[in-house]
């Protein structure tokens, strides 16, 4: 099954937006930015973002996973495209 990443993209941004950082400018939260080492995500917010994008895209993610590749919108996004 082909993943339109960008589609992936605007899905996690839109999901990080809503529910970690309510009125916060879009524009801030990029492709790139650090979601972990810049204190956006800890270990219980990135365990809910990887239940979202489990259940949004219908795919697991194994621990490790979570662990190394949940940092970067990017990131998730060439997770998801290479698991679907």
């Amino acid at each position: 099954m082909s993943v339109d990443r960008q589609a992936v993209k605007d899905s996690v941004r839109t999901y990080i937006l809503q529910e970690f950082l309510p009125g916060e400018d879009p524009a801030n939260l990029r492709d790139d930015t650090a979601l972990r080492s810049s204190g956006i995500l800890d270990s219980l917010t990135t365990l809910e973002l990887v239940t979202f994008v489990e259940k949004q895209f219908g795919i697991s993610v194994e621990p490790h996973e979570a662990s190394s590749e949940f940092d970067r919108i990017e990131d998730i996004a060439k997770l998801v495209e290479r698991k679907s």
